[in-house]
C-alpha cells in the first residue's frame, strides 16, 4: 500500500500499482472521507469534478444493486450509470469505479485487463466476485497468466455483528473462515475473509488485503457511524512506464 501526496488539496490517496501483463499496470486508488462523498446521487457537476481530481479519465460508475451484473466497458465512460456491481475493461485509460461505505471494493488485474467489484454479503451470495473474475479472464490477452486482486477499505468483523441465519448462508457459500466474532463476542461476518475465499475458488491466489477498516473514522461507514457518504475505489489500465500517473 502506498499513501501518495495529497491530490487537489485533499487528503492522502491510497494507491497500489498492480502488474497487468507485459508493459501495463493497473493503477488502483481508494479514497477516504477527506476526498468527499462519491455517492452517485449528488450534484452531477460536483461529482464530475471530484472524480476528475481523484483519477483522470472518463469514468464508468454504476448504480449498485448488491447483485452480480458485470458491465463490459469497451471505451472510456462506456456504461456509466448502468445498474451493476462489477465492471471490466481491456481498454487503457478507461476508469472503472465502485462506491462503498462498508462493503468490500475488490480490484482484479490480469494480462491486459482489469475488473472491479462491489462485494457486500448479498453480492457474495449472488456470485459477483466470480462474475468479475470470469469477465476479466474473457477479455485478457492471449496466453493468460495470473490474476491479482486488491481488497480496499471494508468493515472488519470486530464491528460487524451478523444475524445467525445470514451468517450461515455466507459461510455455506465461502467457508468457515468467514465466521467470526465481534469485539464483544457476538456472531460476526468476516467480509474480507469471505471475499478472499471467493477469489481463491475462482483461481485467484495472489490477493492483497490492505487491512483497512471502515471502523476507522478516516472512512465513511453506514454500520458504525450511520454515515450517508461513500468512498470510491477506482482502477485504470495504463502503460507501465509511468508516463501517466496523476489524475
Amino acid at each position: 500500500m502506498i499513501d501518495q501526496p495529497p491530490l487537489a488539496g485533499r487528503g492522502q490517496v491510497i494507491e497500489r500499482l498492480v502488474p497487468a501483463g507485459p508493459g501495463q499496470v493497473a493503477r488502483v486508488r481508494f479514497s477516504d472521507r477527506s476526498f468527499g462523498d462519491f455517492g452517485v446521487d449528488g450534484d452531477p457537476a460536483e461529482l464530475e469534478a471530484r472524480r476528475r481530481d481523484f483519477m483522470g479519465g472518463r469514468w464508468t460508475w454504476m448504480r449498485q444493486a448488491h447483485g452480480a451484473r458485470v458491465v463490459a466497458v469497451s471505451r472510456p465512460g462506456h456504461g456509466a450509470g448502468l445498474v451493476g456491481d462489477g465492471a471490466v475493461t481491456a481498454r487503457p485509460g478507461a476508469v472503472l469505479a465502485v462506491q462503498t461505505a462498508d462493503c468490500a471494493p475488490v480490484v482484479i488485474a490480469g494480462p491486459g485487463a482489469v475488473g472491479i467489484a462491489h462485494a457486500g454479503w448479498r453480492g457474495i451470495l449472488a456470485g459477483v466476485v466470480g462474475a468479475v473474475v470470469g469477465a476479466v479472464r474473457a477479455c485478457e490477452q492471449p496466453g493468460g497468466g495470473p490474476l491479482r486482486a486488491v481488497i480496499g477499505p471494508v468493515i472488519r468483523p470486530g464491528r460487524y455483528e451478523f444475524g445467525p441465519a445470514d451468517l450461515d448462508a455466507v459461510v455455506a457459500a465461502t467457508g468457515e473462515e468467514a465466521r467470526a466474532a465481534t469485539s464483544e463476542g457476538a456472531p460476526a461476518l468476516d467480509l474480507a475473509a469471505a471475499v478472499r475465499a471467493a477469489l481463491r475458488a475462482c483461481g485467484v491466489d495472489e490477493v492483497e488485503d490492505l487491512g483497512l477498516d471502515t471502523f476507522d473514522e478516516r472512512f465513511f461507514s453506514h454500520r458504525v457511524r450511520g454515515d450517508r457518504g461513500l468512498q470510491v475505489a477506482a482502477v485504470r489500465l495504463e502503460p507501465a512506464n509511468g508516463t501517466r500517473s496523476s489524475g
